[in-house]
């Protein structure tokens, strides 16, 4: 690099001139113009920049900036120390520090009020976009575009507007990948600026390195401890652990010929991009072919998304095919039938496995889905398999018990506890479910006042009775089930953030019927059998168009809606064969016309469930009323936020 004595102004700007004007030097490499600069220049021409510009752009867009400064808040607190300890002297220097993000966008600025005033001329300010795609030859965009520190001075800038500052840029690699995720830069007028200032930047660049290298080690050695620590590391054999760039961290228990095909799964190889905004669902969708997913866990320090465990299909296991008959047995001294989870949709397939291998673990399950799913079965399914065939399966309803007396149902409570107590007291559902499981439903109703005392017993193993201080040891499996999202109700202060992580060590989401295929035409099957069996009638069978409705159907209330119209089809029917005149008016409502008003299926009608037709009304209701809400819950004699807490509960579509 050339000092700054053999920088001519004047032969300078003839070379700049004489290269906007041509699109060529005049004679070979003009003198007293670095190679470096010259290069840019090129691609800045390439690049379609009008070296007349005034100004940078800029990101108007408030949120997006936002966005733009949270994505990149690591690099931003590793900065902050070295900002912190050279701003002071800045403001005498009259200069600026900045920090740009990898696309060239300043995040950071700091420095002389004065010359941050004159930079909001050209755009030099937060928001401002440095890239050299966009204003040419300067200190940031070319320092992120060659990977190296960049001193540009005065007219070597491409465009006009700069010309009259001069500007030294580092670029701050990833202290693992090495690639360029920012650049620190120093700008100020030509007269104060001296070319070892790039020294300057360069060890300020370094110094954000460190700090870099320091915080993930940190953040990754958490990462690691959290997971080890918890309950979930232990309910898998076969985990990958990666940080929020998706980079692996950690593997346990793979299988040599696994690893053999997978290179990917090596400590430190980028498994997955940025794992921010992905879903669970998408997660697994972008991993190697060789890699199959069958759980995942997102990770958490002090409630940020900080990584996530790969639970990885072991192939070597037996696995549940598709279409096997799920049977559970009769509870021991219980006066019941076989049950049976019929279905081989591949949501089914999982959800069943991942419920036989949670009742190997001796972990806590959270079983999610809507409202006539079936998650007691699963709850049910948990229990049958357990080594022991008389481990206690004890229901409790937290929605239909009073907030007053739930604290008794679950903990007990000694004699003179509260008035009406019985004499000598009462064992609790805790006790009760002792060496088995406790199957606590509706647990999003579980008041918040008492949801302390449900994480202090899963953690200690022990209970006390309302009005005694005797510690009372006990061993429950707790399943736990819920159609409600809990993460909202944590955000509403409804339910603790801890305790959700307590329960949900493992979670099993039960699908909807609507997402499950074929899996209806199994259910009328084995329904019609059921039904038949117990009445004695010959077993219906179904029209094509029936059957083809009955797929096209959304089901809101899921198997228990289906279950019901079968139960009504041998109630009703004086022949056994089903035709589209057999169907209850209130489901061929959702395929006439009128039901797609307001720009999807509304998924409506009921077979006499009850929340099936409280649903139907709401969606009829809005179709009368053309999607005038306020009308609609005038019409219905509730409240407005009562009926859009219930159409968030059957999934009905605001208008």
């Amino acid at each position: 690099m050339a000092d700054n004595s053999s920088y001519s102004e004047d032969d300078t700007r003839a070379a700049w001139e004489n290269f906007v004007s041509s699109g060529k030097d005049a004679d070979g490499k003009p003198l007293n113009v670095r190679e470096e600069i010259l290069e840019s220049w090129k691609r800045s021409m390439e690049s379609g920049v009008d070296a007349g510009s005034q100004a940078s752009r800029m990101v108007y867009d408030e949120n997006q900036l936002y966005r733009r400064r949270q994505r990149n808040a690591a690099l931003r607190q590793a900065a902050s120390a070295a900002f912190k300890r050279l701003e002071p002297h800045l403001k005498e220097a009259k200069t600026i520090l900045i920090l740009a993000d990898d696309q060239g966008v300043i995040i950071d600025a700091i420095g002389d009020a004065h010359v941050l005033d004159e930079g909001q001329e050209i755009h030099l300010e937060l928001g401002g976009d440095w890239s050299e795609k966009t204003i040419g030859t300067n200190g940031i965009g070319t320092a992120l575009r060659t990977g190296r520190p960049a001193y540009v001075h005065a007219v070597e800038h491409f465009a006009e507007g700069v010309q009259a500052w001069t500007c030294a840029g580092a670029p701050i690699h990833d202290p693992f990948t090495q690639t360029v995720i920012g650049v620190v830069d120093l700008s100020g007028p030509p007269q104060i600026f001296r070319q070892h200032n790039v020294a300057l930047v360069l060890a300020a660049a370094r110094e954000i390195e460190i700090a870099l290298a320091e915080q993930k080690q940190v953040e990754r050695t958490q990462l690691l401890e959290a997971f080890l620590m918890s309950d979930y590391s232990r309910a898998h054999d076969s985990v990958v652990l990666v940080d929020q760039t998706g980079r692996v961290l950690f593997r346990r228990g793979l299988e040599e010929d696994l690893l053999r095909r997978a290179k990917e799964l090596s400590v430190g190889h980028k498994l997955l991009p940025k794992l921010d905004g992905l879903s669970d669902q998408e997660i697994p969708k972008l991993l190697p072919l060789s890699v199959e997913a069958e759980g995942i866990e997102r990770l958490k320090l002090e409630g940020v998304f900080r990584g996530a465990a790969l639970f990885l299909r072991d192939k070597s296991k037996m696995q549940r095919k598709a279409g096997e008959t799920c049977k559970i047995l009769p509870r021991v001294n219980v006066a019941e039938g076989e049950v049976q989870i019929v279905g081989s949709s591949p949501q089914m397939v999982d959800a069943i496995g991942l419920a036989e291998r949670a009742a190997l673990a001796n972990v806590s399950v959270l079983i999610h889905g809507e409202t006539g799913v079936g998650k007691e079965l699963f709850a049910r399914l948990i229990h049958s398999r357990l080594p022991n065939d008389k481990a206690p399966y004890v229901p409790v309803n937290c929605a239909a018990i009073s907030s007053d007396l739930i604290g008794a149902e679950l903990f007990g409570y000694a004699e003179g506890a509260f008035t009406g107590a019985v004499r000598g007291g009462r064992a609790g559902k805790f006790e009760m479910a002792n060496h088995g499981v406790l199957c606590l439903d509706e647990i999003g109703d579980m008041p918040i006042e008492l949801q302390p005392y449900l994480l202090r017993v899963l953690e200690q193993r022990a209970i006390y009775r309302m009005g005694e201080s005797q510690r009372r040891p006990v061993d429950v499996r707790l399943v736990a089930m819920t159609n409600r999202d809990l993460r909202k109700e944590i955000e509403k202060g409804s339910f603790r953030r801890d305790l959700f992580y307590r329960i949900g060590v493992m979670t099993i989401k039960v699908p909807p019927l609507r997402e499950r295929g074929n899996d209806v035409c199994e259910l009328l099957e084995y329904f019609s059998q059921l039904h038949a069996a117990e009445t004695g009638q010959s077993q219906i069978t179904f029209t094509d168009r029936v059957l083809e409705l009955l797929l096209r159907y959304k089901w809101p209330g899921n198997v228990r809606e289906l279950r019901n119209l079968v139960q009504r089809f041998y109630l009703i029917k004086s022949d056994s064969l089903v035709t589209e005149r057999d169907l209850p008016p209130e489901l061929l409502d959702d395929f006439e016309p009128g039901a797609t008003e307001l720009g999807e299926p509304l998924g409506g009608g009921h077979s006499g469930d009850l929340e099936s037709i409280e649903a139907s009304a709401i969606r009829r209701t809005i179709i009368s009323e053309k999607g005038n809400l306020t009308k609609v819950a005038q019409k219905l004699g509730i409240s407005r936020p009562t009926l859009y807490r219930k159409m968030s509960r059957y999934q009905i579509q605001k208008p």
